[in-house]
């Protein structure tokens, strides 16, 4: 019996149409139906070499198929009979598909066997480590554990910062006023959080992409408004900046010696805590926050120094 080391690997499972995921990927595809379904449980991407030269165990099965210039000679210098049989034993193992990388084009043989067996075959100009390099971008970010946030998500000076506290603290309005000094807005409201590679990335729903709701003006697109250089795709999210509701100025952190944080599917971000109250200018503040959050990584503390320079006057 065959042994297959993907098993542990398939807590998630996407299915998308054949032909958006050729679109996606830049694939031509061979054999298969457009409209047809296609579902990938891995993040990894396989080379099966070992298969077709007959050793099955420990086969990643649901894992894309890469043939590149190694398996086409291979199975080039086999005979007809041994290449069948070297076919058969792949396309027997239920895989979601196999890509030939740089243009390589199948044999009548390939084709048939693997139309016989419903295995989709596609083709890519790409070389091989490139193609399996952009494949698993791909998967990493369909596969990924999503959660949805409420809060706004921004571009400051090429930090993601993403904006949260209860509703009517005033995130949108901050963001309208950010938007206005130069930085960029990724979504409002309702921000689709992935965790690709031990990062988060954020983005807005499809339905609501661009568009802003601000009270006493209703919905605003801010694509149209301000241009394509308000907006951005996704991001990153670097540091989470709460707005709260004033109740006690003591129990704010006066100093920044405390270090909040929080947690996002399972990530821990840095997180400040900002009070929200008359005459403030919470753009401004986020925006200094979020330079501030830049020297610290860059090594530069403020406070330190200010210890530093109270102990040498001492």
């Amino acid at each position: 019996m065959n042994k297959h080391f993907d098993q542990n690997e398939e807590a998630v499972s996407q299915t998308v149409k054949l032909g958006e995921f050729c679109k996606e990927c830049d694939l031509e595809l061979l054999c298969g139906k457009a409209d047809g379904d296609i579902t990938f449980k891995s993040v990894l991407v396989n080379r099966p070499g070992l298969l077709l030269a007959g050793f099955e165990n420990y086969f990643g099965n649901s894992r894309i198929q890469v043939v590149g210039n190694a398996e086409h000679y291979y199975l080039a210098s086999l005979s007809y009979e041994e290449k069948q049989k070297a076919l058969k034993r792949l396309l027997v193992q239920k895989i979601p598909c196999i890509i030939y990388a740089r243009g390589i084009r199948p044999s009548e043989m390939e084709l048939e066997l693997a139309s016989k067996h419903n295995v989709p075959l596609l083709r890519s100009d790409m070389t091989t480590t490139w193609l399996m390099h952009e494949l698993g971008n791909y998967l990493d970010n369909l596969l990924a554990q999503t959660e949805m946030v409420h809060g706004t998500l921004l571009d400051i000076n090429g930090v993601g910062v993403l904006l949260t506290g209860h509703s009517g603290m005033g995130k949108s309005e901050t963001a309208i006023e950010l938007i206005n000094r130069g930085h960029r807005i990724i979504a409002d409201d309702a921000v689709c959080v992935k965790r690709v590679r031990n990062e988060l990335v954020g983005k807005a729903p499809e339905n609501i992409k661009y568009f802003m709701e601000v009270r006493g003006l209703g919905i605003i697109d801010i694509k149209n408004m301000y241009g394509v250089g308000a907006v951005l795709e996704s991001e990153f999210i670097d540091l989470v900046i709460r707005l709260d509701k004033i109740n006690d100025l003591a129990d704010y952190d006066r100093l920044g010696s405390m270090d909040n944080t929080c947690e996002i599917l399972g990530i821990s971000l840095p997180q400040i805590n900002i009070p929200v109250m008359p005459g403030r200018n919470i753009a401004v503040i986020v925006e200094v926050a979020t330079r501030n959050y830049l020297l610290k990584k860059m090594g530069y503390n403020a406070l330190e120094d200010l210890k530093k320079r109270t102990n040498l006057d001492e």
